[in-house]
């Protein structure tokens, strides 16, 4: 056998890859080129050669799937199964979702039998399609608050009660303010964050008093469901001025006493604010010799009562002029809330040492029974660390509505009431009929309107404790005829120790003091602006954002008057 005819066996040639594993980055085709090494996948018979990193993760995973059935994955049944070599990796050329998940919705799986009967059970009717509401709205007319349902609409999927009631879809709400295209976000926080926050109560300081309130009539302590009175129409102005225009806080600006301003009404929406379902917005302003202002605008959420805002089936949002509709349960609430409190006091009143700064001389109205309590809390940092920290004073404009002369001297009262009004429509979250249960089950009838309303009622506690009131009284007022919501009738009251209340509430204030100083810590970092803090319509999310211009929120506020008189023609 010649030379030639011998078989020849070659030694291929061997690269050597200094830097690492993979192939030589100088023995790549040029096609390849700044194209990532990947991975082996897991269908490749590697054997258990270079498999270093095997994840505790990985086998926790594959035991999930040996549990349900499934073979594969390293598991006591097929320990000798290769591995995935480069499993633990992050590959480039995997694909990642990243669209907000809670945009999806559930699949409904049920069989076609589970969900006839379903539909036999319901009791929105078949053909029924999304329905929109409008939201109620309250604007001020020269200081003066009146209230009309406008603007702001809301739509409603399918109802769906009865089986797998907890899995229906979620009410889709619009923002209670235009969102502008050229508004910047600055920052989003999580109400579970804000759950977490904590600050020590401040001790308040009185500054200054306005006004008069009347003393407390209590002869409506003795009424009841067999004694019951009707709740009458009183025609008597309340200021609910902003914080920018009080004048009294335009002085203390002036005169530099605090850092940051604000009412109770704002204060406690923030305090609250993790309770809260319903949109709403706070106005921030910075100024430029570093003083921040707390504000609302006027028609916001913090001018109207929300009625079982907290129900596991809120009020329907309907567009059609029912009597129980979202709006015009709001719209009913806050004037019985407004007449409740004018009628239960006397005509005896008690003078605040000035007189009231929102009335001029010039046309004074009949006003209705109302102190204005301006009060001063230390924000400042408590911890040694900090003891160096400017001092950060607050000043809030807080209210009383009537006063209880006591042995000791002068209680102040905050007053408020409770409305009943349909028991069996949709949004009355289980509640019992007041007529025949007050009396004898007063405990259930509160525990019900606690958890119905928890965000409502947190407020008007945190309200009276940052008035200093001795007493918050509650009213329960229920329609005359659950049908007619024109006519109403006052079934009893009940009077609580604010701190107390806000305990069987489950209400820390120490959180929400720590929401209120995390705010105001944030505001005094920003630049010289006006600014919005904004709660998600439909997810627990705070979001702030940057206004260009304040003629952006007038612009709003004309367009809500607008459409507030369209809907009144």
């Amino acid at each position: 056998m010649t030379d030639s005819t011998k078989p020849h066996f070659h030694l291929p040639s061997i690269f050597d890859n200094q830097s690492g594993w993979g192939p030589a980055s100088d023995l790549v085709p040029a096609q390849f080129n700044e194209i990532p090494y990947a991975p082996y996948s897991k269908g490749d018979k590697l054997g258990r050669v270079a498999d270093w990193t095997n994840p505790e993760g990985q086998k926790q995973d594959n035991r999930e799937q040996t549990r349900q059935g499934r073979t594969g994955g390293f598991n006591r049944f097929n320990k000798e199964q290769p591995q995935a070599y480069g499993a633990s990796f992050a590959s480039a050329f995997a694909y990642f979702h990243n669209e907000d998940e809670s945009s999806f919705a559930v699949v409904d799986n049920r069989s076609a039998g589970t969900k006839k009967q379903a539909m036999k059970n319901t009791v929105a009717p078949r053909n029924a399609r999304a329905q929109v509401t409008k939201q109620p709205s309250f604007r001020t007319v020269g200081q003066r608050v009146t209230n009309t349902a406008v603007g702001g609409k809301y739509a409603q999927q399918k109802r769906r009660y009865g089986f797998k009631d907890y899995d229906k879809p979620q009410r889709v709400r619009n923002a209670s303010i235009t969102i502008g295209p050229d508004w910047k976000v600055l920052d989003e926080i999580e109400f579970s964050r804000l759950g977490k926050l904590n600050f020590a109560v401040p001790q308040a300081t009185d500054v200054a008093s306005f006004g008069s309130v009347n003393v407390y009539n209590r002869a409506y302590d003795r009424v009841n469901t067999k004694n019951e009175k009707p709740l009458a129409h009183i025609d008597r102005v309340k200021y609910d001025t902003m914080t920018s225009e009080d004048p009294v806080i335009q002085q203390y600006i002036e005169e530099n006493k605090a850092t940051v301003f604000a009412t109770d009404v704002v204060l406690a929406l923030l305090m609250c604010a993790t309770r809260t379902v319903y949109p709403w917005d706070v106005i921030v302003k910075k100024t430029s010799d570093g003083k921040v202002i707390l504000d609302k605008r006027p028609g916001s959420a913090a001018d109207f009562i929300t009625v079982n805002e907290n129900s596991y089936d809120p009020p329907a949002e309907s567009e059609k002029d029912t009597i129980n509709s979202w709006s015009a349960l709001c719209n009913e609430a806050t004037y019985i809330n407004q007449n409740f409190s004018r009628q239960v006091v006397d005509q005896e009143s008690i003078p605040f040492e000035k007189p009231n700064p929102f009335a001029s001389e010039s046309e004074m109205p009949e006003l209705a029974s109302c102190g204005y309590r301006y009060r001063s809390f230390n924000m400042s940092p408590v911890s040694e660390d900090d003891a160096e920290a400017e001092k950060i004073e607050m000043i809030v404009r807080t209210e009383v509505d009537a006063a209880v002369k006591t042995a000791s001297g002068t209680n102040y009262v905050t007053v408020r009431a409770l409305n009943e009004f349909d028991n069996t429509a949709q949004g009355s979250g289980g509640a019992l009929p007041w007529k025949k249960s007050l009396d004898s089950q007063r405990g259930a009838v509160v525990a019900t309107e606690m958890r119905n309303n928890a965000a409502k009622l947190a407020r008007w506690a945190v309200q009276s404790i940052l008035a200093g009131a001795e007493q918050l009284k509650l009213g329960y007022v229920a329609r005359a005829n659950p049908k007619d919501n024109s006519r109403h009738v006052i079934l009893g009251t009940q009077a609580y120790k604010p701190r107390d209340f806000a305990a069987q509430m489950n209400l820390s204030l120490t959180n929400g003091w720590g929401i209120v100083k995390a705010v105001v810590d944030m505001c005094l970092q920003l630049p010289e602006g006006t600014y919005i803090m904004m709660k998600d319509p439909n997810r627990p999310i705070l979001r702030v954002y940057l206004v260009p211009s304040e003629q952006d929120l007038e612009e709003q506020e004309d367009y809500d008057e607008e459409e507030e008189e369209q809907e009144e023609k």
